[in-house]
């Protein structure tokens, strides 16, 4: 999945301007309820700006609080120039950029902004992955890396008719092993369905209904 198929696009998302006020910003964050936007210069990603940036500036600054908010402009403190990806990307690619920031700008080659994808966004998607919304039975399992070992495993969902809601594979290269987890709709079929697997050679580590 691409980061295009996620993002809010640029009519839908809040933004400052470079020559915003840092109190014009404060309000816009604090009537959206937003930890943070993009700066724009134009149509032109800059970097971010947060409640905490403008705060933690306003704490350095020799000038008291109303007066350096009104004359500070957002271009003076803008960071986390950074926080852009494509929007051609690949959905993972965004998960670094999660740890200290709540969005992330995507934007063209020439860094002009298309819109935003938030961590929201991508824990959603995540959960999308492994199936969360949906009831099944969970079966955790490791498996040899080697070739052909997933299609082995698609041969035996097919003969005891499984109806896959998730698959997800971790690769364990210390071990030379995969860990697979499978979500599938409950069934009557289950036990046999884990007891071929044992013995095709996948080792069963859980089986639980969720």
């Amino acid at each position: 999945m691409f980061v295009k198929t996620l993002m809010k696009p640029k009519h839908q998302c809040y933004v400052a301007d470079v020559q915003d006020s840092l109190a014009d910003v404060l309000k816009s964050l604090d009537e959206h309820d937003i930890l943070g936007m993009p700066v724009l210069d134009g149509d032109t990603f800059i970097g971010m700006i947060s409640t905490e940036l403008i705060y933690r500036g306003c704490f350095n600054s020799e000038l008291n609080q109303a007066d350096y908010l009104s004359q500070t402009k957002t271009a003076n403190l803008v960071g986390w120039e950074e926080l852009a990806i494509t929007e051609d990307e690949v959905f993972e690619h965004t998960l670094p950029a999660f740890k200290g920031f709540p969005v992330l700008a995507v934007v063209d080659r020439d860094r002009t902004f298309l819109g935003l994808v938030t961590r929201d966004d991508v824990l959603e998607q995540f959960e999308s992955a492994f199936g969360v919304k949906k009831k099944g039975v969970r079966i955790a399992f490791t498996s040899e890396d080697s070739a052909g070992r997933i299609e082995r495993l698609g041969d035996i969902i097919k003969s005891h008719h499984e109806n896959v809601i998730s698959l997800t594979t971790f690769d364990e290269t210390d071990k030379l092993a995969r860990r697979i987890v499978l979500k599938v709709d409950a069934s009557d079929n289950i036990e046999r369905f884990t007891n071929k697997l044992e013995r095709t050679g996948f080792r069963i580590l859980s089986v639980k209904e969720v």
